[in-house]
């Protein structure tokens, strides 16, 4: 068996301070742990600063375990650097060596960091990124389909296979059977990556292929639950502007959903930043939630599984729930409102901390 993934830990050393846990577990003390994938420090302070705000009410305890692979582009001994900094206890990084190679979904030299890092936690969270790789899903690849980090693609592809199987080997039994309830939330290209993982394919960009739209200008002229990033930023006039667009969503599995709408109205506000979308569902996949015109799936449940949720938005950036923070748009229109102020309670906020809400209601049980 090879050697299991290094845990680096995080307290008063960087990311040169290697340790190996000898317990064989990802947390201390017996404690529930969280895991991260691709811990860069943005996506540490987004979970800080959730966590820190009562937004993603965790119990005390709960460790946090940073998930990734060495051949990924980002440098994490920033993270660790960062972690270190911050003075929080309970925070680690858990480096993989290995590269699964060209066998994403089976066995692999990664097989057995997915199952430590699984068997020692109690949920994991796949944030958002860049494009997927169009070779996972079996197709060639877009001229607008940009491809920036392929080894971190991978590395999380083959993990959500591991987790959750695929029609890509029927006789594969995912690691989710030892622990059906085990959580797992996909934001934006976790919820692509979940997608593919599990054999299902992509729309490789929404506005030439779903709306047959091939110029930002053409895309900026559509209704606003039609944009799903914000075209202004093509146009480099402005770089003040925020980096999404806000647009409304409909449940098509309302009682599935039910603990997200709850207090919400039938078409709560998010925040995307996406030009692809899921096309053909993968094995276990429903789609619980689309755009309001139905043509883009904003949230896949797993028909099996019920903690496991993809989300085609993203309901983690502390913008959401800032009152004072006021966002620009359009170049020229001045920064005025912010999230709350456009879409307070029941138009949005409210869904967005659901959705944190829920997430640790799993993880504290």
């Amino acid at each position: 068996m090879k050697k299991i993934a290094t845990l680096v830990l995080i307290v008063l050393f960087g990311l040169p301070a290697l340790a190996q846990r000898h317990n064989g577990t990802a947390g201390t003390d017996g404690k529930s742990a969280l895991v991260l994938m691709n811990p860069t420090v943005n996506n540490l302070k987004t979970i800080f600063y959730l966590i820190d705000n009562g937004i993603f009410p965790l119990q005390e305890g709960t460790e946090l375990v940073g998930f990734f692979n060495k051949a990924q582009r980002y440098d994490f001994g920033l993270s660790a650097d960062f972690i270190a900094e911050s003075g929080r206890k309970g925070v680690y990084l858990l480096a993989c060596d290995e590269v699964p190679g060209s066998r994403l979904f089976g066995e692999n030299p990664c097989s057995d960091d997915f199952r430590h890092a699984f068997e020692n936690s109690k949920g994991v969270i796949f944030f958002g990124g860049p494009d997927i790789p169009p070779v996972f899903y079996g197709e060639e690849t877009s001229l607008l389909t940009s491809i920036t980090d392929y080894y971190r693609h991978a590395f999380e592809a083959s993990f959500l296979f591991h987790l959750l199987g695929g029609s890509q080997d029927a006789r594969f039994v995912p690691l989710l059977e030892k622990n059906p309830d085990y959580m797992i939330m996909g934001i934006c290209l976790g919820m692509q990556t979940m997608n593919i993982a599990t054999g299902g394919t992509m729309v490789q960009d929404i506005p030439t292929e779903i709306y047959g739209k091939t110029s930002a200008e053409q895309v900026l002229s559509l209704e606003p639950d039609k944009q799903h990033r914000n075209y202004h930023t093509n146009l480099g006039t402005d770089d003040d502007m925020i980096w999404g667009s806000f647009h409304r969503i409909k449940a098509v599995m309302p009682e599935r959903l039910k603990p997200f709408f709850a207090g919400s109205g039938p078409n709560p506000a998010v925040l995307s930043s996406h030009h692809q979308a899921v096309e053909k569902t993968g094995r276990g996949l429903s789609v619980a939630a689309t755009s309001t015109d139905g043509k883009i799936p904003e949230i896949m449940v797993h028909e099996k599984y019920p903690n496991v949720i993809g989300l085609q938005f993203h309901p983690e950036p502390a913008l959401l729930y800032k009152p004072d923070e006021k966002l620009k748009f359009i170049p020229g229109v001045p920064a005025e409102k912010s999230f709350i102020d456009l879409y307070p309670g029941g138009a949005g906020e409210t869904f967005n901390r659901n959705i944190w809400k829920w997430a640790a209601d799993r993880l504290n049980r």
